[in-house]
């Protein structure tokens, strides 16, 4: 795990990756500002609402407010995932051929797919995540609770987006995605910090792809 995260944080930081993380982020930044513009009322209504059934009265108050913006902030991360899915793969592909250019490209991931994992994973991520709201200021139990959603969001996305270039076989697959929880958590450290958070779905996908690519070829040799 240690020359996983090494290098995925190596490839993280080169050219190739922040020129396509800036892309990343603007386009989402852009289409979550407007909808959040068109949507903010009823966002915060809608908020209000929800915190009301909650025993704290501190929280109803002041929650509703920072609620409303950590809202707005998970559905900025959460358009960040979905069009990291969809415009990932060359990206892959290109460092897939510089680490680990034995290994062939074996298919390709479903558009279709992919948006279908991101947006079921984006669903789920904020209907656990609004019925547990108030986990999240647990003292550090809170922040560990908060990363596990985090890896939800893109767990299942980078495990099909990855494993379709290179595994065909759905029990080889099975075997090399035991760590993906652990990798999905590790990537979402990023969504800690406000600008920083448009790296983690890319951080999972490179870290996933040294995870199953770095192994095989370690095998191999």
């Amino acid at each position: 795990m240690k020359n996983t995260i090494t290098k995925s944080l190596q490839d993280i930081f080169s050219p190739e990756v922040l020129k396509f993380v800036l892309k990343i982020g603007f386009s989402s930044l852009l289409l979550t500002g407007i909808f959040i513009y068109f949507f903010w009322d009823a966002l915060s209504g809608f908020i209000t609402s929800y915190l009301s059934w909650i025993p704290w009265e501190w929280l109803q108050t002041s929650g509703a407010s920072v609620a409303t913006i950590v809202l707005a902030y998970m559905l900025i991360i959460i358009t960040i995932s979905i069009l990291t899915s969809l415009y990932v793969e060359p990206l892959l592909k290109k460092l897939a051929k510089k680490h680990y250019p034995q290994v062939k490209v074996v298919g390709s991931p479903n558009i279709s797919i992919s948006v279908y994992l991101s947006i079921k994973s984006g669903l789920i991520f904020l209907f656990i995540f609004m019925f547990t709201f108030p986990l999240i200021f647990i003292p550090i139990a809170g922040q560990v609770y908060m990363l596990w959603l985090w890896s939800i969001l893109l767990k299942a996305p980078t495990v099909y987006d990855v494993s379709s270039l290179f595994i065909t076989d759905k029990q080889t697959i099975k075997e090399k995605t035991k760590k993906s929880t652990l990798i999905a958590m590790i990537a979402s450290l990023f969504n800690y910090v406000p600008v920083l958070n448009i790296f983690a779905p890319v951080f999972a996908q490179i870290l996933f792809l040294h995870h199953i690519l770095g192994k095989e070829t370690r095998l191999e040799a």
